[in-house]
């Protein structure tokens, strides 16, 4: 069955890795990038594929969350049904770490934009569809107040804390909607994969990509994750496996709910419409 599969981050790495294993295998992948060249170049490596299914792109600055709006405002324009939203797309240093939300980027795009992107996509997700969270192993727990944007953090600390917080809000999500919303699992796709970002972190080459995009590809497809709501699964392990303590604290998972709600609250005023890219469409 074709399922309609929308990867955020999809232009390079990992998201452009399982963007090309869902493809091949005939799904409808809906990319996203910032960057309108590169997701035109990620649009044209699928649509040059054998076999494939249908590629649309959508281009949006996801630490911006008005943008992030907008881009779950052109996707439910475009699309009737989404069956799966992996929210892939991730940050660890940044030239500027302040967004323009007055956020820290990494706390901005690993945590409250998916956060955000996720509530407003349910409508087309439904009750039989899958949100993939990419968590990772570096994980810390959460100082609310550099979540809210009050402390700047070493890049070290605000990629574990916004990993944390992601898993976190994930298991809380999942446990509200029990049968009556779609899954919602987090994924350590695996530790120092060969990404770009490793690369710029550690200056070092990093495991082969395709590591992680094998376990989001059957993250988003396949029937081992289809009752798996809540869990978090370790690809360094290879298994499902328990979530850092604090997942299961109901006091900081409750202190991290209200920074995110508080932060949308403050945040999304009257939106402006992001840039939509949708070069081709491929049977």
């Amino acid at each position: 069955m074709q399922r309609t599969v929308l990867i955020t981050g999809s232009t390079d790495g990992i998201g452009l890795e399982t963007a090309r294993l869902l493809y091949s295998q005939g799904h409808h992948v809906i990319l996203h990038g910032r960057n309108p060249e590169k997701l035109r170049q990620a649009e044209n490596i699928l649509a040059e594929l054998p076999g494939g299914g249908l590629v649309n792109g959508f281009v949006a600055d996801l630490s911006t969350l008005s943008e992030v709006e907008a881009l779950a405002d052109c996707v439910t324009e475009r699309f009737h049904r989404l069956d799966v939203l992996i929210n892939n797309a991730g940050i660890y240093s940044a030239a500027d770490v302040i967004t323009l939300d007055g956020l820290d980027v990494r706390f901005a795009v690993n945590t409250v934009a998916p956060y955000l992107l996720t509530q407003q996509l349910l409508p087309l997700l439904g009750r039989a569809g899958r949100v993939i969270n990419v968590s990772s192993a570096a994980q810390a727990p959460v100082d609310v107040r550099a979540l809210a944007g009050h402390v700047r953090l070493s890049d070290n600390a605000a990629y574990a804390q916004s990993k944390l917080a992601l898993t976190m809000w994930s298991h809380s999500m999942a446990d509200s909607f029990g049968t009556d919303g779609p899954v919602v699992v987090a994924v350590n796709p695996g530790s120092m994969l060969g990404s770009k970002m490793v690369r710029n972190a550690f200056r070092v080459a990093g495991k082969d990509i395709r590591i992680g995009a094998d376990i989001l590809s059957r993250a988003a497809v396949d029937d081992e994750f289809a009752a798996a709501s809540g869990r978090y699964f370790d690809n360094d392990r290879g298994q499902w496996a328990p979530p850092h303590p604090d997942v299961a604290d109901c006091e900081k998972v409750t202190e991290v709910l209200d920074v995110l709600e508080t932060i949308l609250e403050l945040t999304l005023s009257p939106r402006e419409p992001v840039n939509h890219v949708s070069t081709r469409e491929r049977m």
